[in-house]
């Protein structure tokens, strides 16, 4: 059965811009502009048009004094201080930074009155910091009205909530099992290269050479994400199950995870098991998740489904391959895929900015 439905809900899935509405511009910082995510952050601010007044590209004193050019317009990289948010007084910092930086910098950029969205780790869990996804529980971004700091999630778990969201409340989700499928590029520009250069060095019988992962990582997929800990399981799976329940306002949801890096560019792909309460069917939750938003790509006897490949470059979460999952009661099985420097990173940040904007965080 064909099933092919886009629902943009204010997203621009071919990377065109869509304007928030405000009379006012405001100044943004970039904290981490050289890196991944934050060169991502940049070009979304541009192509969703974001009202800018001012732009600050900030990195490490290595990068300090490089040029820019986004969308044809020069800017120079400064360096990230401890004075830069007093000095520069962005209304919003979106920080691309590691999370011992983040831990250090966003602080400092709220106290001088700034807005911190912050995409490392530290902060997320942190009962006084939301965590938000603006598609599941943008109510909860005036919680940041006291600290001004709100939390970007982990990649895999955008992408994981904003299909559970409507599904739970549609026929409430008991159990979830989830495995992750994810790029290099979750690992930064160096894992990038390690990849890019491995597979040279076996075409051309040369040496591989392992920096980033502990086991070669071309051709090849390792089910290692982060550090292991005492239960087993990798900090990335630890961060999907804990940061999933936080978003949901679930916090005794079952859930459980499987992350492993495979040998791909960019996007994350998701094979997830979602057990019920109460029966739903394939066809009404292709119906729900296209209402809602996620773009449902479902079409197996012509080989739709969604693939990273494809998906790269673009701001929505695709699904398909849904079906039942006939060893339970009432249970389904999706495959998500989405960037995830994108949706995954810098295009859920500046939606957070965006609806600080629209629901008066910041006037």
């Amino acid at each position: 059965m064909l099933f092919v439905a886009r629902s943009d809900r204010g997203l621009n899935t071919e990377g065109g811009s869509v304007r928030v509405k405000s009379k006012r511009k405001f100044s943004v910082a970039v904290a981490g502009a050289t890196g991944l995510v934050g060169g991502e952050m940049l070009k979304v601010l541009h192509e969703r048009e974001f009202p800018l007044s001012d732009l600050f590209l900030l990195a490490s004193e290595r990068s300090a004094g490089e040029p820019m050019e986004i969308e044809e317009i020069a800017y120079e990289v400064q360096e990230l201080r401890e004075n830069s948010f007093e000095k520069l007084k962005p209304d919003f910092v979106l920080f691309g930074t590691s999370a011992e930086l983040s831990a250090k910098f966003v602080p400092l950029a709220s106290q001088a009155g700034a807005i911190s969205i912050d995409n490392s780790s530290h902060f997320r869990m942190k009962p006084e910091v939301p965590l938000i996804v603006p598609e599941v529980n943008v109510e909860k971004i005036f919680e940041a009205k006291k600290n001004r700091m709100i939390a970007n999630p982990n990649c895999s778990t955008i992408q994981l909530v904003v299909c559970l969201k409507p599904l739970h409340e549609a026929a409430r989700i008991k159990r979830v099992v989830a495995s992750t499928y994810q790029s290099v590029s979750g690992a930064g520009a160096e894992a990038l290269q390690e990849l890019e250069n491995q597979v040279s060095g076996l075409f051309s019988h040369g040496e591989i050479t392992k920096k980033v992962f502990p086991h070669q990582i071309a051709f090849n997929c390792l089910p290692h994400i982060d550090q292991f800990l005492e239960n087993g399981f990798t900090k990335e799976e630890m961060k999907i199950i804990n940061e999933s329940r936080k978003i949901l306002s679930l916090p005794n949801l079952r859930i459980t995870a499987t992350a492993v890096r495979v040998p791909t560019f960019i996007s994350h792909s998701e094979s997830v098991n979602i057990e019920f309460e109460t029966e739903l069917s394939a066809e009404d939750a292709r119906e729900i998740l296209a209402e809602s938003g996620v773009h449902v790509l479902d079409n197996p006897s012509k080989n739709l489904y969604p693939l990273g490949f494809e998906v790269a470059g673009q701001d929505g979460v695709f699904v398909g391959r849904i079906r039942r999952d006939e060893s339970v009661e009432h249970g389904l099985h999706l495959w998500i895929v989405a960037d995830n420097l994108r949706k995954g990173a810098a295009t859920n940040a500046v939606q957070i900015a965006e609806a600080c904007i629209e629901k008066g965080l910041i006037s």
